[in-house]
């Protein structure tokens, strides 16, 4: 196992795309770290250069005490788990999965055991002779795990391994990967544009925009104390309420609506609200937000209500990774208990902790308040 880092890594490529500009990320031996972000954040092209299959143009990448940036792919001693699972579909499981063995002309004893060892720990011992046109999908994904673990490599890296899987299956793989990893050990570096995926296999997450590195944290401090309006928008599901407001010495003022945040700052100000942060309202609560319900999705433990907000959203289309935002500047959610049913059009009051109220600024997006 090896620890990974980046240094003032950049990629620009031939037509002067910026891919990756300065990034700056340590992955400890042994942690599972998962970059995350909107398509075009430049997660995947960083991944691609501590594999070697793209060319830093600047900075230094290093797996545990090497400086890899001119070592070929081959020699960097890492596996890679793609998007496709990319398996020869004329070979059987057990070839594929020990194919690189072969290559490296390991003993053919010691390749089936170790093929049958990581097949017997993801749960494929019995599939070793089939081919893959005989496998659903996650037994393909679990085939090309198979494959990058029977190497005992220093570190792995998983390019969007899920995204071809459909919602039940990803959910089964997470566990499958999570669990894998706490049983191995290997240092992992994986990529997603889920951030659900993000907040629950990995044990630090590092958000990426625009080829920058926005925050870097745990899963829950991310959620809990985000730096700025980027990382709050786009970690959550739902994501977290982001409503323009004014700030003066009685709180903030949203459309004609006020909470009594306490704040030196006065001015415009964006106020975040996670939609876990709203509860109906008793008739003699204070801080309480009222707006009408447009439409209720009942989930079965719970509810989200969307609701007309006293003033313009601060959400934008790259926090939550879609070219297609519909402009509705009064996109408001509230997450709220499964007997509370209010008909569209219904005037719902919701009480707001205080306690988890957030202030940005909305010229620098910074966090004012947390």
């Amino acid at each position: 196992m090896a620890s990974i880092a980046f240094e003032d890594v950049s990629k620009v490529f031939d037509d002067g795309t910026r891919a990756v500009d300065g990034l700056d990320l340590s992955i400890e031996d042994g942690g599972f770290t998962v970059l995350v972000g909107p398509s075009g954040s430049g997660k995947s092209t960083a991944l691609r250069m501590v594999a070697g299959l793209e060319e830093a143009s600047g900075g230094s990448i290093t797996i545990g005490s090497r400086v890899v940036n001119d070592v070929a792919p081959k020699d960097r001693d890492i596996a890679m788990v793609f998007q496709s699972y990319a398996l020869y579909p004329h070979m059987s499981v057990e070839a594929n999965m020990g194919f690189a063995l072969k290559l490296a002309k390991e003993d053919t004893g010691a390749i089936r055991e170790r093929v049958g060892r990581a097949a017997s720990r993801l749960g494929i011992g019995e599939l070793l002779e089939r081919r893959p046109r005989a496998l659903s999908g996650g037994q393909r994904q679990r085939v090309a795990l198979g494959r990058a673990i029977v190497r005992s490599p220093q570190a792995f890296l998983m390019d969007e391994p899920l995204s071809n899987l459909d919602a039940k299956l990803r959910v089964e793989m997470r566990a499958y990967i999570a669990r894998l990893h706490q049983e191995l050990g290997t240092t992992t570096l994986y990529v997603t544009h889920d951030q659900t995926e993000a907040m629950t296999m990995g044990d630090r997450v590092a958000v990426m925009r625009d080829g920058r590195l926005e925050q870097v944290d745990t899963p829950q401090r991310l959620y809990e104390q985000p730096t700025n309006m980027f990382v709050a928008g786009f970690i959550g599901s739902p994501a977290m309420n982001l409503l323009r407001a004014v700030a003066d010495e009685d709180g903030v003022l949203l459309g004609d609506q006020r909470l009594r945040v306490r704040t030196k700052f006065r001015g415009d100000v964006v106020v975040g609200v996670r939609p876990e942060a709203l509860s109906p309202a008793g008739e003699d609560d204070e801080d309480v937000l009222e707006m009408p319900v447009v439409l209720s999705e009942m989930l079965g433990s719970d509810v989200l209500l969307h609701l007309d907000a006293p003033t313009s959203s601060a959400l934008t289309a790259d926090m939550l990774d879609t070219d297609d935002l519909v402009e509705d500047s009064c996109r408001f959610i509230a997450r709220v208990p499964p007997n509370v049913r209010p008909a569209p059009g219904e005037r719902m009051r919701l009480r707001v902790d205080l306690n988890r109220v957030h202030l940005f600024d909305p010229d620098t997006e910074m966090v004012i308040l947390r």
